[in-house]
């Protein structure tokens, strides 16, 4: 065997620019097609995002006064159908190739905002959010990167694109009242719907053609490994985690932008006011945290201690959202510990997961938060109609509490890192007795926490003792033994 960086046969411009650029740096290739797809990941987010901070305003005024129940289920909608069809979507690449089925899902989007925009009810938004959702394409963008990047550099790659997420949702609650006074939410969505449409440009003259396209580990999920990943009792808690965190943010979002002008009459349009310091305060303390909790191995110390903030923000946000200051603090604390575990969750989610299960793990954590999306709304919605503002944030504060006791009692996730390295052709050649033997040399390698070797993937993982030096040239020595 010897090392290489390429999954196929073929001479290709692609392979060839991508493998003259030294081992752990991104090519320019590989830099175009993070970027691009990051833009898309982004834009997507940034279209379900936007609304947020002004939508339950805005529907209350439209015909008919809807619900408080109706206005959640219009938020959290999308996130119903964005669990039902995100693996499918993933699935159905592997068959019919990325791009075109990123195509269908962008249309897909484009559709259901375009229906939301010219909606008169909140009847026709529940059905174009819903539309939104059904254009899952997260997996499918996942897939595609994994496709466009050497193993190596696909963490540098996914990260860049996980950090779209963190970014558009503190972007929209800024944008999103400012936008809507020069446009409103139905051209919010009408706007979303066009950008949607101008990112399929994208998508086609932009981001590279994968010369060849496969099933990968670490990024996609795979059927056959969802009964190993849901049997995994860290895992469950991590993904009850996720769900908890969402169902939350989207049950706040049903009630806070009311209790904000009910308590300082502030106009919606003028809520990034609030929003913008308490977001940049919340951004300088997570830093720090998640520093200290990665180089120190403290990582459940900083995790646990976010989820008591957050069970704090609940309970702070229950007993003050009548009064302007108290929410005020509420948001600050609700965002810091937010940040903190959005951030945390995908690295402890990566540092569990077995290495040959992770994309699968990650498939299951996404469902765990689109369903908190859509049971955040519903409840949310229910309750502040049902029994007030503050019975929303006694329901979160007992999702959080229970998450706390959960979280208290999980094994503190190995200080580890995760190395990728690919093999040539010749990795088919491997017989399960000889990827055995070369799985076993690579386990007593000093530092070395778990070995997975990927005939079919040409692709060896190793989980890594973070603490240890490593050296990768007694790997890849090995590997061309």
């Amino acid at each position: 065997m010897s090392l290489r960086n390429s999954h196929t046969n073929q001479v290709n411009p692609l392979i060839t620019l991508i493998n003259e650029v030294p081992s752990g740096t991104m090519s320019p290739i590989e830099v175009r097609a993070t970027i691009s797809l990051a833009s898309i990941y982004g834009l997507r987010m940034l279209g379900m995002f936007l609304i947020l901070p002004i939508f339950a305003i805005y529907a209350s005024t439209l015909p008919e006064q809807p619900t408080s129940l109706m206005i959640g289920l219009a938020l959290g909608a999308y996130g119903l159908t964005q669990a039902m069809f995100q693996l499918p979507f993933g699935m159905a690449s592997d068959r019919f190739g990325r791009k075109p089925v990123i195509y269908v899902g962008l249309a897909i989007f484009a559709i259901g905002s375009m229906v939301a925009a010219l909606a008169i009810n909140i009847e026709t938004i529940i059905i174009g959010r819903a539309i939104q959702g059904a254009g899952a394409v997260s997996a499918v963008v996942t897939a595609l990167v994994a496709d466009l990047t050497r193993d190596e550099n696909r963490t540098k790659a996914m990260a860049t694109i996980g950090g779209t997420i963190g970014v558009a949702f503190a972007f929209s609650l800024v944008a999103g009242p400012i936008l809507n006074q020069w446009i409103g939410v139905p051209g919010i969505f009408a706007m979303t719907a066009i950008l949607t449409l101008a990112a399929i440009a994208v998508v086609k003259f932009v981001v590279p053609d994968p010369v060849h396209s496969h099933y990968h580990s670490d990024a996609s999920a795979a059927p056959a490994k969802l009964k190993d990943v849901l049997k995994n009792a860290q895992l469950l808690r991590l993904n009850y985690g996720i769900f908890a965190l969402h169902a939350a943010q989207m049950a706040m979002f049903v009630v806070v932008p009311f209790a904000i002008i009910k308590s300082s009459g502030l106009h919606e349009n003028q809520h990034w006011h609030i929003y913008l310091p308490v977001l940049l305060l919340s951004f300088v303390l997570m830093v720090p945290a998640i520093i200290y909790a990665e180089k120190q191995s403290k990582i459940k110390l900083v995790f646990v201690s976010a989820i008591g903030m957050m069970f704090a923000a609940q309970l702070m946000f229950a007993a003050s959202i009548q009064h302007f200051w108290g929410i005020v603090v509420s948001l600050t604390m609700y965002f810091i510990a937010f940040n903190v575990l959005e951030a945390s969750l995908p690295s402890i989610i990566s540092k569990i997961a077995p290495a040959a299960s992770k994309g699968t793990a990650i498939g299951v954590y996404n469902t765990a938060q689109s369903l908190g999306i859509f049971v955040g709304g519903a409840l949310g919605g229910y309750l502040s109609h049902a029994y007030g503002f503050s019975s929303v944030f006694i329901f979160c504060s007992i999702m959080m509490f229970a998450w706390l006791v959960l979280a208290y009692s999980m094994q503190s996730p190995p200080a580890v890192r995760t190395k990728m390295y690919s093999m040539n052709e010749a990795a088919n050649e491997l017989t399960a007795k000889s990827s055995a033997v070369l799985r076993s040399k690579l386990a007593k390698m000093q530092g070395v926490i778990e070995a997975v070797v990927l005939p079919q993937e040409r692709t060896v993982i190793l989980k890594i003792d973070k603490l240890q030096d490593w050296d990768d040239t007694q790997v890849i020595k090995l590997l061309k033994g």
